[in-house]
């Protein structure tokens, strides 16, 4: 095997609509603009919203004439076909390791239900990073919570599928997995709701083994720029002419911050 390059960076949770596709594009875009070279695969290539993102950016380039940095992407969906799923699993760990060695970061958005890729992924993960919103249907996936005692009784499905993740990297000698839960599509309001689940989320970190980062908040330009492929980074290209608004400015600042807290403190 070709000795591996790139810092492996896995979007996941154990449920859907936690918006790991708008993280990891543009986690991808911020990488690439700091010049580092940087490859995506998407898991979920059922429902390819990573996919459309980037096929929506190269065509609004090729359409306009634009130069705007783009990953290296690829697909893969789950074969519903039981005997292929070595085949498959094998595939996947042909390409993490050739991208590997090709890139200095691969970024692998996984799909909102476990199946055999979505657990292949994890097992090449340098920091994993988990977007949950401020509800505390959010939280399920992480411990199961209870409100009235304000006790958390047990970690949720997806932090023992960590654990077991953690427990395997060690086995390979790797000692450290970077985990970081980051908040998303944060609604705009400090409510009781919203203190409660940052609370929580604090609590977990410490028995869990995960840093927590608030995020990124529920803004109406991260869906409107999908349809163009476009990021909030991309916003001050002379190419696009666009006037940056104190929301643009608000939300770069968001990505900015996620990708600096990738780096833990020494």
């Amino acid at each position: 095997m070709t000795e591996k390059k790139a810092h492996i960076i896995v979007v996941s949770n154990e449920k859907g609509g936690t918006g790991k596709s708008t993280i990891s594009m543009h986690l991808a875009v911020k990488l690439l603009y700091e010049g580092f070279s940087v490859a995506t695969i998407d898991l979920d290539g059922r429902q390819g919203s990573l996919s459309k993102y980037i096929e929506n950016r190269r065509r609004f380039c090729e359409n306009n004439k634009y130069s705007l940095p783009c990953p290296d992407h690829h697909k893969m969906s789950v074969n519903e076909n039981f005997s292929a799923i070595a085949e498959e699993k094998r595939k996947l760990n042909t390409l993490i390791s050739s991208l590997s060695a090709q890139f200095d970061a691969v970024i692998i958005d996984t799909p909102g239900t476990k199946n055999y890729l979505f657990e292949e992924a994890h097992k090449y993960a340098d920091t994993l990073i988990t977007p949950v919103s401020d509800s505390l249907i959010d939280l399920s996936v992480l411990a199961d919570i209870d409100f009235y005692k304000d006790k958390i009784e047990a970690p949720g499905p997806y932090a023992n599928f960590i654990w077991d993740v953690k427990k395997s990297l060690a086995a390979q000698g790797r000692t450290y997995l970077n985990w970081i839960v980051v908040g998303n599509k944060l609604s705009n309001y400090n409510s009781k709701n919203k203190n409660i689940v940052f609370s929580h989320l604090e609590k977990m970190s410490k028995l869990y083994g995960f840093r927590f980062l608030h995020g990124l908040k529920d803004r109406v330009i991260y869906k409107e720029l999908f349809l163009e492929g476009l990021t909030v980074l991309d916003m001050n290209q002379d190419c696009l002419k666009l006037k940056l608004s104190v929301s643009h400015i608000a939300a770069k600042r968001e990505i900015r911050n996620l990708a600096e807290f990738i780096c833990p403190e020494k």
